[in-house]
């Protein structure tokens, strides 16, 4: 296989360089950064570009981040490359901004090479983009990370070849063949211990099962899920210029936070068609779709058969609301008091799956394990400390208010405001650690069981479920 005539082809199949452009490329140190330098300095002359290298040292790992550092400068030295390294403490910022170490790094590589491209148009007057080392492994394990997280239709395209000022030459090579590539060579390069460690999801689809179903069941298993991701790349931009067209018409911004659209156009359309209507207004007003997820966009819905004045909750102190002739998403203005606990710190803590109930199933029996009928809920199944009016309904049918609940229960007064509820509304679905709602529990009749699995600190496998971007 001819590796830079691949890559050659990959860059002009998606016009990634012109003559006359700058690049800079992220290298780690590891075989697939470095095959990436290689071959544009190779191809420079060719494409009429010039390149040099970026290498961010994350602070961890010691002696061996160290050694990476060290080996990519005395390559780029070597191929007579420029090089920048950069040090930053991804711990201290992944904790000071609520991110996972593999999320912190990710970040502050992006955003230091936007630094750096930036600094280099002004340095050089010249067009400057990025290139990362992604190949087709990295978009097959996306496209399943996404899948088995929930993701919607968006989060299963897979990597794009390019996007924001970056660019990813080697994104129609396998991983096995850019190795071999370099050992042809007799290249070198540097493996990152972590990349062995199965505690992050994808080292898991990596290591286990990516290797696993192409040797049980497809050996061109990345290929034909890239494949897929690219069918769905197209249907997703179909669906989305085509519910961008309905707002166009028919959608109206009412306000800077708050925009509208007729029940009846909605309602008139086809379940995936309002998805992604919904999905656009919750931009509109929200200008961002971080923690919305399928069962927030159901409830949305749900409110289109729903009596005139009934809300939904949704992330980012959004509330969508039925009126007489329009569905209205808007952005509230809400500040928490000061004498209630941050609901944010609540963020994380809690895991949902929604399955289809077959009889015979065992409900669970474990303290922070619940199962409920979905089918009842009428709201956003919404995670969050107590508020005046809320209730609980009790055997018999009767509710009883959550502050006569937690007296009763002789719970510490100092304590009460800081017990999580997940609630329908004011009707208190889980009184988390304590009991669940009468009304809600599973019987004969259950078609739709919503799983809710609540963890301390927000340990429950670091993801959560349904994330639909």
């Amino acid at each position: 296989m001819d590796i830079y005539k691949t890559i050659k082809n990959t860059i002009n199949q998606y016009q990634m360089t012109a003559p006359g452009m700058h690049v800079i490329a992220a290298v780690s140190g590891g075989a697939d950064s470095v095959c990436l330098l290689l071959a544009l300095k190779e191809l420079s002359k060719e494409l009429g570009i010039t390149v040099e290298a970026f290498h961010l040292h994350h602070g961890l790992r010691g002696a061996e981040a160290d050694r990476d550092a060290d080996f990519v400068r005395d390559l780029c030295a070597g191929w007579h490359v420029p090089a920048t390294v950069r040090y930053a403490d991804v711990k201290a910022y992944g904790a000071e901004n609520g991110l996972s170490l593999e999320e912190a790094g990710r970040r502050l590589r992006y955003e230091i090479l936007d630094e750096l491209i930036k600094d280099a148009e002004k340095r050089t007057g010249r067009k400057t983009v990025g290139a990362a080392a992604h190949h087709m492994g990295d978009s097959a394990e996306t496209i399943l990370h996404n899948l088995f997280r929930g993701s919607g239709l968006k989060g299963l395209k897979g990597i794009p070849p390019v996007r924001d000022g970056l660019i990813r030459p080697l994104i129609g090579l396998k991983r096995e063949e850019i190795e071999e590539f370099l050992i042809s060579r007799g290249i070198s390069w540097c493996e990152d211990s972590t990349n062995r460690e199965n505690e992050y999801t994808r080292n898991k689809l990596r290591n286990h099962i990516l290797p696993a179903v192409r040797k049980e069941i497809n050996q061109e298993a990345e290929a034909h899920i890239i494949q897929a991701g690219r069918l769905i790349a197209m249907a997703d931009d179909f669906l989305e210029k085509t519910a961008d067209g309905l707002w166009e018409k028919w959608g109206r911004k009412d306000s800077g936070s708050c925009c509208s659209f007729p029940i009846d156009i909605m309602s008139g359309q086809e379940e995936i068609i309002q998805y992604y209507l919904i999905r656009r207004m919750t931009l509109e007003a929200g200008k961002s779709m971080k923690d919305v997820t399928y069962l927030h966009i159901q409830a949305v819905q749900r409110l289109l058969q729903a009596q005139t004045g009934k809300q939904a909750d949704l992330p980012g102190r959004l509330q969508a609301r039925k009126g007489y002739e329009r569905l209205y998403l808007e952005k509230m203005d809400i500040q928490n008091r000061e004498d209630e606990p941050d609901a944010a710190s609540l963020k994380g803590r809690m895991h949902f799956e929604i399955f289809s109930y077959k009889k015979d199933g065992k409900i669970p029996k474990n303290q922070y394990t619940k199962w409920f009928d979905y089918d009842k809920m009428k709201n956003t199944p919404c995670l969050r400390f107590r508020k005046p009016g809320d209730y609980i309904t009790l055997t018999g049918g009767g509710r009883k208010s959550i502050k006569s609940f937690m007296i009763d229960e002789k719970i510490p007064r100092d304590i009460r405001g800081e017990i999580p509820l997940l609630a329908d509304g004011d009707h208190i679905i889980w009184i988390v650690g304590y009991r669940i709602s009468e009304y809600y529990k599973i019987t004969e009749d259950t078609k739709t069981v919503l799983e809710a699995v609540y963890a301390e600190g927000g340990k429950n496998g670091g993801e959560d479920t349904g994330i639909i971007e």
